[in-house]
């Protein structure tokens, strides 16, 4: 069998193994890979996903395997991003002519957006949290409160109050068709305020146990904590949390839209949740190559042999439901979308709201200058990108977009 990677070496790096082939990479991403293939704790090799891209922290698209550390700022501040999706029993000549109606009941069932200005309310964030909110967050208090006890600075954050919302930039929520023209509700988002709290604490934790090396390391946002450390032991939990408070995220608002669902489409529908509800910015115990690694995956998701995913496309562009195949060179991962090909501020300058509406134009959506930054130009070819993985991933369902709301 050919081999399905490409490899970039250099001097005193690990190797990095790159599943890249017939999508394009900027060359500030590979300088920043090869940054981090230069940490002395990496296991193996850095394996490299399709949607690669420069990151703060680390690169997009990467999955980072370490023996012995941790990372803070490779994780990010978006910790436990990811996807749930459901399949209904529904098809599209259920769903209504007009889908103004159903992305409005969904846009007021799931708080979505931010307000910048501290004299009003964010309507981002819950004013009075619902029972449902209430009754995921008992889950979570606990080890929160053992999170604070020992960073209390952690309380004046965005927590109980964002449980169930969606945030803004590339989160969604969408309605989606499928091949069998079967109706799915799809979204995408994470852990919201408090993990960005959580995420930049131990970023800067991190940074100021190595003060007296930063100078040593090729990047100071490739700090890290030793294993055993009390840092380290501190980040391993609150990472934890903040993962599982993302997995709660998105089930609140999953019951959530399929309830407002349930309201503009009056006939019974079953659901199915066909695909598992994955994070793609996340830290966690693995075993590979016979060895016990913690393997980070930044904007990348788990692809065990049999394990369902979910690659979404760019807004306006088509999604799949994928099933690993559990390549071990690639520490059985996938990519986790299209990836950008520009930055949020160079497609504001390059696109227009005229280029927006033509782009999404079979899609229910927002379509205005706020958005223009999740215009699918600005990513990659989502077919190019699942062609570049096909050793990684095999394509279950293929769906498109009918309704999309952002943040």
């Amino acid at each position: 069998m050919t081999q399905q990677y490409e490899l970039l070496t250099a001097p005193s790096t690990t190797p990095i193994k790159m599943w890249t082939k017939g999508v394009p990479v900027e060359g500030e991403a590979k300088q920043q890979l090869l940054k981090t293939a230069s940490m002395p704790f990496i296991f193996k090799h850095l394996a490299v996903m399709p949607d690669v891209h420069l990151g703060k922290g680390s690169t997009i698209g990467s999955v980072i395997p370490t023996r012995g550390a941790i990372i803070p700022a490779a994780v990010g501040v978006d910790i436990g991003c990811g996807m749930i999706a459901v399949r209904t029993s529904l098809t599209a000549s259920d769903l209504p002519d007009n889908l103004s109606g159903l992305r409005s009941a969904i846009e007021q069932t799931v708080p979505h957006g931010r307000t910048v200005g501290r004299a009003q309310r964010d309507k981002g964030a819950w004013n009075h949290t619902p029972q449902d909110v209430d009754a995921h967050w008992a889950h979570l208090a606990p080890r929160f409160k053992k999170l604070t006890d020992k960073y209390p600075q952690l309380l004046k954050t965005n927590n109980h109050q964002h449980l169930g919302t969606l945030g803004t930039g590339n989160h969604f929520i969408e309605v989606c068709l499928d091949e069998q023209q079967r109706v799915w509700v799809m979204l995408h988002s994470g852990s919201r305020g408090v993990g960005n709290a959580i995420g930049s604490l131990f970023i800067a934790l991190a940074q100021k146990d190595m003060q007296r090396h930063i100078s040593n390391l090729p990047d100071r946002d490739l700090a890290y904590f030793e294993e055993g450390s009390k840092h380290f032991n501190d980040y391993m939990e609150a990472v934890s949390w903040a993962q599982d408070y993302a997995h709660h995220n998105r089930e609140v608002m999953m019951n959530r839209v399929l309830a407002a669902l349930s309201k503009i489409i009056t006939k019974p529908f079953a659901t199915q949740q066909e695909a598992v509800n994955c994070h793609h910015n996340y830290v966690q115990k693995e075993t590979h190559f016979g060895e016990s690694v913690l393997v980070t995956r930044k904007g990348a998701v788990s692809a065990q042999k049999g394990q369902m995913g979910i690659i979404p496309g760019s807004m306006g562009a088509k999604s799949f439901i994928v099933r690993g195949l559990g390549n071990e060179d690639s520490f059985c991962s996938c990519s986790h979308g299209a990836g950008r090909t520009m930055s949020r501020s160079a497609a504001k300058k390059r696109f227009t709201v005229d280029d927006q509406i033509r782009a999404t134009a079979h899609v229910e959506c927002r379509k205005d200058s706020e958005v223009i930054d999740e215009i699918p130009m600005a990513y990659k070819d989502i077919d190019a990108v699942m062609a570049a993985q096909s050793s990684l991933v095999e394509i279950v369902h293929t769906l498109r977009q009918v309704v999309c709301v952002k943040g």
